[in-house]
């Protein structure tokens, strides 16, 4: 082999050694990237979760058990506990939402929820007037409905909502955005009843009552 030949052979053995080795780094570039992305989900994932992570829910505080004995009532039972959204206190909106997916059991009938299923947003929607024993332990009425909250290109969102004298209820237990309330559920002859009790948490996972 000539000295030509040689070093066509020594660039072409170079050329294809660079070639290798930049497409390397590429690839591995590529892989950094990756995996800088997929850290960044996990972390996003982590700190959703730790926001809508809430302690154990406490048992129902005894002045309410002693208030809903007193009434006869029976079947306690929790029906969901959540951190008021800023539409919960708006007087706006005059509603507390109830989403299907916070909770904790199944609370009416199927007599009950076949009335609320009645009704729909484009008449007048079913609503049941039930009692209502709120944070301060006065006793009033509120109504049940179910809503069916549509948005463009995404399927409909259904929630119960207490409407009606709710404004009223926030304004007398200074109710505000971001705190933790429970709804708890009993029955008076069978009857629907509910409850309202504002929590506070603590770093300890525990609950301090209002």
């Amino acid at each position: 082999m000539d000295v030509v030949d040689g070093e066509m052979k020594i660039e072409k053995e170079y050329d294809q050694g660079f070639r290798v080795e930049h497409e390397g780094d590429d690839h591995q570039g590529r892989l950094t990237e990756s995996s800088k992305i997929k850290k960044k989900k996990q972390k996003m994932a982590t700190r959703c979760d730790q926001q809508y992570t809430t302690p154990p829910p406490p048992d129902l505080p005894i002045k309410f058990r002693k208030r809903i004995r007193a009434l006869r009532g029976s079947d306690i039972a929790l029906v969901i506990q959540k951190c008021l959204f800023k539409t919960d206190v708006s007087s706006g909106h005059n509603r507390l939402s109830i989403p299907f997916n916070q909770i904790r059991q199944t609370f009416l009938t199927p007599q009950e929820t076949e009335f609320l299923n009645s009704g729909d947003n484009k008449k007048k929607c079913s609503e049941m007037e039930v009692m209502l024993i709120e944070p301060s332990l006065r006793r009033g009425t509120i109504s049940l409905r179910k809503w069916e909250m549509k948005k463009a290109s995404e399927t409909a969102t259904s929630m119960y909502v207490l409407v009606g004298q709710w404004n009223s209820v926030a304004w007398r237990n200074a109710l505000r955005e971001d705190e933790t309330v429970q709804l708890w559920l009993f029955r008076i002859n069978s009857k629907l009843c509910l409850a309202l009790v504002k929590r506070r948490a603590k770093s300890n996972g525990y609950f301090i009552e209002f």
